[in-house]
């Protein structure tokens, strides 16, 4: 198909096709120029692709130049001009029938419209023979007619409906006033109420604490010589956030502190604390001289620090060391007194929170949060024990203890009329100054914790129940065998009697553990059972020192025949050395037991001082019954051949028991044997109570415990200026009396 022309299309005649003029609408020759004229838009529309009128197309009319028969038209020259070239194939497709409507409005000229108005010549019908050829027809199919659309009526617009400005002012302003309010609620909230919450958030992050050791109270004796004091020193610490080089510090921190370079290294490793801040204190060093925290100091190391501290001092070194104890290096007590009145020794530690800097500024902020809570000093402690006399106890017993290889040795001294303990002494001990390397065992205060079957020294309490019973007199005699049977078990004396009479006294010179049976025979299970509760055996005596052993009496439903024998001899009886102690104390005061203690006072911060709690008293034997005992006691000392001749005072007269039991250990004997010597001086009117108990597995006990006894009690009565007994002369015994 050939390329369609850009230029109009003309008929035979040469004019386009499409400019004739319609009925009272169509155009003529220009008369200025003679040329067809040209139809406008109006015009084109009016016209089928044939240049016919569609009224022509369909009807047969014959083509007029109006209604008047060519009547001349007349149009602006604007009107004759198409403003749309597009135009005339919409009103083909249209159908013309806008066109001609349009035709028909502009078929009268304008009144009053100026402008060139052209005359339109009556255009002369065609015949059939005139025409020209139809055009070729297209072969796509012609879009359906469709009626023109109508543009709905526009409604006028309604004015818009405005709201009350004075409800909105009224809303606006509640609103405002409620967010006020409740801004204004919140920071009286914030200023008022949660004031502290908010103003200490911030605060522990940039707080340092520093902890102000309580001075621990000291230890004195009963003159107020100190046996055990604290004295300033300091502690050195570390920031291990503050640290650069924590192997170069821990390098020159060693050999000033004496700790390994790597423990000091793992002591300075970061660490994060419970609320997963970083640590920023750790101790590396406490009690440290005050001449070494200066040279700690001169380092400037970096996150290294000094603070006062205190030390724990001992100047006995082992003088009442196993009964001191010793304290932890937080001054905690360990063992003994210091950990019995930890509580009351140890006082409150002070504390100090401020605020600081970070980095080279780490220093307390003037006028920042600073918080100081003073330290209360604990209190003071004076014990019964003289000094002078617990040196020369140790002392005495520690020599003579040297002959025992692995023994153990007791050493008490009692004030009769109080029940003061004056002297303690254990073996073996240590130096409670440096507690670090010793052992358990020497740590032990082996006069309350060291149980023993304490043999004959128990029968001074079958005799004095006895007395006190009326089932003896002082001058009972009794005839008296080798050897007695009770159950299933015989009983022997070490000094025969071959069945003739023996006094009291000879009995308890002799040690006869025949007599002793008989006597007991006599008393009963249940009465013997009652004095030795009196006397305070089966109970911790409640001196003051921390685990002291109860000891144990045989109940009476456990006694079997040979219970009869054993128990009044002081075998199947356990005990302390302090218990049998303060038994033979009870003796020496007029048959009134009193409680051993060791606590004289408590001194308080201020100075002022408190009386120890009072000891227990009770009545056990009536004064005549006790001073008769006494004088029986003391022909085991006098009477040629007793067992307890060694143990005699020159210038004193002393009355007292030798003793041979067994050690028991969680309730089993042991190896070797248990010799003791308790007696009292001076006898007449005693003063003093001291018992030497000796454990020697290869033997030589008794040599210990009576010649110990000796040189104890010269050495105290000597200290106390006890006069010699000059007075009285101790009595002639007869053991036996015909």
């Amino acid at each position: 198909m050939p390329p369609r022309s850009e230029d109009p299309r003309r008929d035979a005649t040469g004019s386009r096709r499409g400019s004739s003029s319609r009925d009272g609408g169509g155009r003529g020759a220009d008369p200025r120029t003679g040329e067809p004229g040209v139809g406008g838009i109006s015009g084109a529309r009016a016209y089928t692709p044939r240049g016919r009128t569609i009224r022509e197309e369909h009807g047969g009319l014959p083509r007029t130049g109006g209604a008047a028969g060519g009547a001349e038209q007349r149009r602006s020259p604007r009107s004759t001009r198409s403003g749309d070239p597009f135009r005339p194939a919409l009103q083909v497709l249209d159908g013309g029938r806008a066109g001609a409507a349009r035709a028909a409005r502009r078929s009268a000229p304008a009144a009053g419209r100026s402008g060139v108005v052209r005359t339109v010549q009556p255009r002369t019908p065609r015949t059939p023979s005139d025409e020209p050829p139809a055009p070729r027809r297209r072969t796509t199919p012609r879009r359906p007619e469709r009626p023109a659309g109508r543009r709905p009526a526009r409604k006028p617009p309604r004015p818009p409906k405005l709201a009350d400005p004075r409800l909105r002012l009224r809303l606006g302003t509640a609103l405002t006033l409620a967010i006020f309010a409740t801004i204004g609620i919140r920071l009286v909230f914030l200023q008022a109420v949660d004031t502290p919450a908010y103003a200490g958030g911030g605060v522990a992050d940039r707080t340092r604490t520093v902890d102000l050791p309580a001075p621990r109270g000291a230890i004195y004796d009963r003159f107020g010589a100190q046996l055990a004091h604290s004295v300033e020193a300091r502690y050195v610490f570390a920031d291990p956030t503050l640290i650069e080089d924590i192997p170069a510090t821990a390098r020159a921190l060693s050999p000033l502190l004496g700790i390994s370079v790597s423990k000091l290294t793992e002591l300075m490793r970061p660490r994060k604390l419970e609320n997963g801040n970083p640590s920023r204190f750790q101790y590396l060093a406490r009690g440290v001289e005050i001449a070494t925290a200066k040279q700690v100091l001169a380092l400037e190391l970096q996150g290294i620090g000094v603070h006062r501290d205190e030390r724990r001092e001992v100047p006995g070194d082992d003088l009442a060391a196993n009964l001191i104890g010793f304290t932890s290096q937080d001054m905690n007590g360990l063992e003994g007194l210091e950990a019995r009145y930890d509580d009351l020794l140890r006082g409150q530690d002070g504390k100090r929170v401020y605020e600081a800097g970070l980095g080279d500024l780490a220093a307390p902020i003037p006028g920042g949060y600073s918080r100081t809570t003073p330290p209360k000093p604990g209190s003071s402690l004076t014990l019964t024990v003289d000094r002078d006399l617990q040196y020369m106890t140790q002392v005495i017993l520690s020599r003579h203890m040297a002959q025992a290889r692995n023994g153990v040795g007791a050493a008490v001294v009692l004030d009769v009329a109080t029940g003061e303990v004056l002297a303690q002494a254990s073996h073996p001990t240590y130096n409670a100054a440096q507690p670090e390397g010793s052992q358990p065992a020497a740590r032990e205060d082996a006069a309350t914790s060291f149980v023993v079957d304490p043999g004959s020294v128990h029968k001074a309490i079958t005799f004095g129940a006895a007395l006190q019973e009326g089932v003896i007199t002082p001058d009972t005699t009794l005839p008296i065998p080798n050897s007695i049977k009770m159950g299933d078990t015989w009983f022997s004396d070490t000094h025969p009697a071959n069945g003739r009479r023996m006094s009291l006294p000879g009995m308890l010179a002799y040690s006869s553990n025949v007599g002793t049976i008989t006597i007991a025979d006599e008393l009963g299970r249940d009465r013997l059972i009652d004095y030795q509760r009196r006397f305070g055996l089966g109970q911790p005596t409640g001196e003051g020192m921390p685990g002291e052993a109860s000891g144990r009496l045989l109940p009476a439903d456990e006694w079997s025949g040979s219970s009869y024998g054993s128990v009044p001899i002081g075998h199947s009886v356990d005990a302390t050395p302090l218990q049998m102690a303060a038994a033979y104390a009870a003796i020496a005061n007029n048959g009134t037991y009193v409680q051993p203690h060791l606590i004289k006072e408590v001194i308080g911060p201020d100075g002022t001082r408190k009386p120890g709690k009072a000891p227990v008293t009770r009545s056990v034997l009536s004064p005549q019954n006790a001073a008769a005992l006494r004088t029986m006691l003391e022909a085991v000392t006098t009477v040629d051949g007793a067992t307890g001749v060694p143990a005699a005072v020159p210038g004193f007269r002393v009355a007292g028991k030798t003793g041979t039991g067994w050690r028991l250990v969680d309730g089993q004997k042991q190896p070797g044997e248990v010799s003791s010597f308790i007696g009292m001086a001076p006898a007449e009117k005693p003063r003093y109570v001291i018992a030497v108990f000796a454990y020697a597995p290869g033997g030589g006990g008794a040599a210990i415990a009576t010649e110990g006894f000796k040189e104890m009690m010269q050495f105290t009565l000597r200290h106390y200026k006890v006069p010699p007994s000059t007075t009285a002369k101790p009595p002639k015994f007869v053991v036996y009396p015909r």
